[in-house]
């Protein structure tokens, strides 16, 4: 397996955003929500993306209380000019913090928002942030107001684009109508589907690219999780419903599923969905959260991968729609989501 050669695909972030590398790279697992990461194989996997083609990095304040962006920062600074002058930061805002490491609301109030965009600039030593946007929406803020001091940060240089996280299709209008929104970042995969029906849609008629995370169901349609694997006190996958008892064994059944179809065309799982996600259109950036460069080096194969309708057709017969056992997230975080109200 050998990584795709340079330069690697772009696509768009929607109608006003930037364009960038055909797959992003997802920054969190190096700090946060996964248990333990190996500091120097996480800034040598940054440099590896980098050095691979790929421009677009995503982090959040939170990730970590900003260990994530203080990484993304000493990976910037430690790699080529060329590399560092071609990269792009997605950073997510708002979240609210205990010092255990729970998660008490989220806060989009205009000066909160550029409070937590200064602490950011700081912290990733940069003079702006190429797409800013909140991670949940702040249910006692209206999306305009909180739009609108993004915007303000546009306009004041701070800010290249707006972005929003996980909306559902109203807030989207909404947002829309107070200023320029480059992408939606949001949960689609083979087994996250929910946007299809009316997010998706929106989105592409108003013009909003969509940033896809979660591609591989935080490694479950990896094709490397196995249904013995013991789970660290740090590893937020404990508590996810789609990693829980008989959910695990049924997701994983899908999984082997999909392990048919992938080695009969010579690829990986992971390879088949995230190729799965790039021909879905070309106004979805998938976002990978490799952790390691081996890992990395499998997920940008997947650039390499056509997959034709008689392969579509098969792929949506193993794992259809609706498939997954389980919701994406706990209870009490998916009630913060506006996408699935």
């Amino acid at each position: 397996m050998t990584t795709p050669r340079r330069p690697l695909p772009t696509r768009p972030l929607g109608a006003t955003g930037p364009t960038v590398s055909a797959l992003g790279l997802g920054c969190m697992g190096m700090s946060a929500l996964y248990g333990e990461s190996d500091r120097a194989e996480s800034i040598a996997t940054i440099h590896a993306a980098l050095d691979a083609g790929v421009t677009l990095l995503d982090t959040g304040d939170f990730y970590g209380m900003g260990h994530n962006e203080l990484l993304i920062a000493e990976a910037l600074r430690s790699a080529p000019a060329a590399a560092r002058e071609q990269a792009l930061t997605s950073v997510k805002f708002g979240a609210l913090r205990t010092v255990e490491g729970g998660f008490t609301g989220y806060d989009g109030r205009p000066a909160a928002v550029k409070n937590f965009a200064a602490y950011s600039l700081q912290r990733l030593g940069t003079d702006h942030i190429d797409v800013y946007r909140i991670a949940r929406v702040d249910p006692d803020v209206p999306i305009e107001e909180t739009v609108g001091a993004i915007a303000e940060l546009v306009e004041a240089g701070h800010v290249r684009h707006i972005g929003l996280s996980e909306v559902g299709a109203d807030t989207l209008r909404r947002a829309a109508a107070v200023a320029p929104i480059a992408d939606l970042q949001i949960e689609y995969s083979l087994i996250s589907r929910s946007i299809e029906e009316k997010i998706l849609p929106t989105a592409r008629e108003l013009g909003i690219g969509v940033t896809a995370y979660g591609v591989l169901s935080r490694g479950l349609i990896s094709g490397h999780f196995t249904r013995d694997r013991e789970l660290g006190a740090g590893d937020f996958r404990g508590m996810s419903p789609r990693f829980q008892g008989d959910n695990l064994h049924r997701n994983l059944d899908l999984v082997d599923r999909l392990r048919t179809i992938a080695e009969a065309k010579g690829v990986t799982v992971a390879q088949t969905a995230i190729a799965w996600v790039l021909a879905q259109s070309t106004d979805i950036v998938p976002l990978v959260g490799a952790r390691r460069r081996d890992r990395l080096t499998e997920a940008l194969g997947a650039l390499d991968i056509t997959l034709d309708a008689a392969d579509l057709a098969a792929i949506e017969a193993a794992v259809p729609a609706g498939a997954a056992s389980g919701d994406r997230y706990p209870a009490a975080q998916m009630a913060h989501l506006d996408s699935e109200h």
